[in-house]
């Protein structure tokens, strides 16, 4: 599933919003064992654990975009529509904090 979401805020600024926001996640879902590990730097790979049920995926920076694709298991691909519209959402909202100043 491989989704992006478009935004103005540039290259370094963008990659300070995503570190920001893996790293409240990463707090925030300790249950589902989230993580992520920075393996460039554009790129992260990232994974978290739902229902007995690994998914695991990148999230990579770039220019105008952050994109985001993960692996969904098969058991859950009737919920990727509903997964992609959350995920956008939530990276809306990041990007709107840094342009608010918060991050």
């Amino acid at each position: 599933m491989k989704h992006a979401v478009p935004h103005d805020l540039g290259p370094e600024r963008a990659k300070l919003v995503a570190e920001s926001a893996i790293a409240a996640y990463e707090k925030r879902f300790q249950k589902y064992n989230a993580k992520a590990r920075w393996v460039g730097p554009t790129r992260a790979d990232i994974s978290f654990n739902v229902k007995g049920m690994s998914i695991g995926g990148t999230l990579e920076v770039k220019a105008n975009a952050i994109e985001m694709d993960l692996e969904v298991p098969f058991l859950l691909r009737p919920f990727k529509s509903t997964a992609v519209s959350v995920i956008e959402d939530e990276i809306k909202v990041w990007i709107a904090k840094a342009k608010a100043g918060e991050i």
